[in-house]
């Protein structure tokens, strides 16, 4: 089981390192431990589990938040309407976006942040995102709004980027240009 002592933290080089795609059939130690980070999610999500084993809550996880330097994300969120996105995918991969932008108006946060970083980041509205399931299957998710933004941050920790680098330093509550607020 995966805690947060396992999560890495602001500073750690893996946070920052480009990850390698997993070869496919994923192996039973590569499906094991992705199987694991979407179990985290879910036990975070839970107010007594997390308070029992003292989880965070977290929507998503990156193997580089564990000092694994894979291509491999778990997300479990809902959108505005209740419906669930529960994933663990191996080599996700955004391949069309549009051009509108969404924001949180809260900020975001991640599991491997343990301090407040104000400000909005700006996200694609909509995303494309291509992967393989932890059954082996290829899939396509046409994704907007809140489970856009919690899949295009944990991609981002596949490519060394924190959700901190996308604000903008001058004016960090300056809302993009023609930008969708995405309240939570």
């Amino acid at each position: 089981m995966i805690t947060m002592k396992d999560i890495v933290r602001e500073g750690h080089p893996a946070l920052r390192a480009v990850a390698e795609p997993v070869a496919l059939p994923a192996s039973k130690e590569e499906q094991d431990l992705l199987r694991s980070m979407l179990e985290y999610l879910k036990m975070s999500q839970d107010p007594e589990t997390a308070a029992k084993y003292g989880l965070r809550p977290g929507v998503g996880l990156a193997a580089p938040q564990i000092n694994v330097l894979k291509r491999m994300i778990a997300v479990h969120a809902h959108d505005e309407k209740g419906t669930l996105y529960s994933y663990g995918l191996f080599n996700p991969k955004i391949i069309s976006h549009s051009v509108q932008l969404c924001y949180l108006t809260s900020g975001e946060g991640c599991l491997s942040v343990d301090r407040n970083v104000p400000g909005y980041v700006p996200r694609y509205a909509r995303i494309t995102v291509t992967g393989t399931t932890l059954e082996g299957e290829n899939i396509t998710l046409r994704l907007k709004g809140y489970p856009a933004i919690v899949f295009q941050h944990e991609i981002d920790h596949l490519n060394g980027i924190m959700f901190y680098d996308h604000i903008d330093q001058e004016n960090p509550f300056k809302a993009p240009e023609n930008a969708i607020p995405i309240e939570r």
